[in-house]
């Protein structure tokens, strides 16, 4: 791994970077994901590399979401892993939440890497391996899964792009929880709850909420959920890109 100094004045995204390459070398990263990573850095510069209110507004709403699930589960991918395995962990251990390997460019020693990967760090029941369920509507790898996993989860945590998966995981009456740094991404607009954010602010961001709620009245995180407005959420996300741009330009 290229040695960063912390002085390096882009010392994050460049470590990040690092974190992406080396995941592909390692087999867990598809050679897709580094395109994907990508065109989340050039949304992250748009949004100033930091994370805005609204997007905190949002993982409070998916704190409350996740609190007050029966079965929620974090989907799992080549990219999360590298970036921010600890945090989904840690995550998963707060809320408790089951954790499930779910890849598009699926095969199965990816699936074992990354299985071995969250096990290695810590986490104890990792779904996705024997996938016995498949998601309907869709028609690739992204559809298999596990009946204890996402097949029965009523909440789930979809960090990073996702495409129709979140689609037919809400057509299911799903919960869909989607960190994006993309707000016009078909993840972020179908989801039920979109944290317009870096995934490795917004992972760590949501624990804390999780930590804060913990103790409030469920009843109260279910009127917090039910009045949460995603369609207002990325107005308010797109209405801040754009006058970002104007005064840059």
């Amino acid at each position: 791994m290229t040695t960063i100094p912390p002085s390096h004045p882009r010392y994050l995204s460049l470590k990040t970077r690092e974190q992406i390459a080396q995941g592909m070398k390692q087999g867990i990263v598809h050679e897709t994901g580094l395109i994907a990573h990508g065109r989340g850095e050039a949304f992250d510069y748009l949004l100033g590399e930091a994370t805005h209110p609204q997007a905190e507004a949002a993982s409070k709403v998916a704190a409350a979401a996740l609190l007050t699930a029966a079965h929620p589960v974090i989907s799992v991918n080549g990219n999360v892993a590298a970036l921010a395995a600890d945090s989904c962990i840690h995550l998963a251990h707060s809320i408790p939440a089951h954790l499930e390997v779910n890849l598009f460019h699926r095969t199965l020693e990816r699936m074992e890497k990354i299985t071995a990967l969250l096990q290695s760090k810590g986490a104890q029941t990792v779904y996705g391996l024997a996938a016995d369920e498949r998601i309907p509507g869709l028609d690739h790898d992204r559809a298999l899964c596990e009946k204890n996993g996402i097949f029965s989860a009523d909440v789930v945590l979809v960090p990073l792009e996702d495409g129709d998966r979140c689609q037919a995981l809400c057509a299911m009456g799903k919960t869909v929880i989607t960190i994006d740094l993309n707000p016009l991404s078909r993840t972020a607009q179908t989801a039920t709850i979109t944290i317009v954010d870096n995934v490795i602010r917004a992972l760590p961001g949501l624990q804390q909420w999780v930590v804060a709620l913990n103790d409030t009245p469920r009843s109260d995180l279910a009127q917090m959920l039910q009045s949460w407005d995603n369609t207002h959420n990325l107005k308010t996300m797109l209405s801040f890109l754009s006058k970002r741009l104007n005064s840059l330009g």
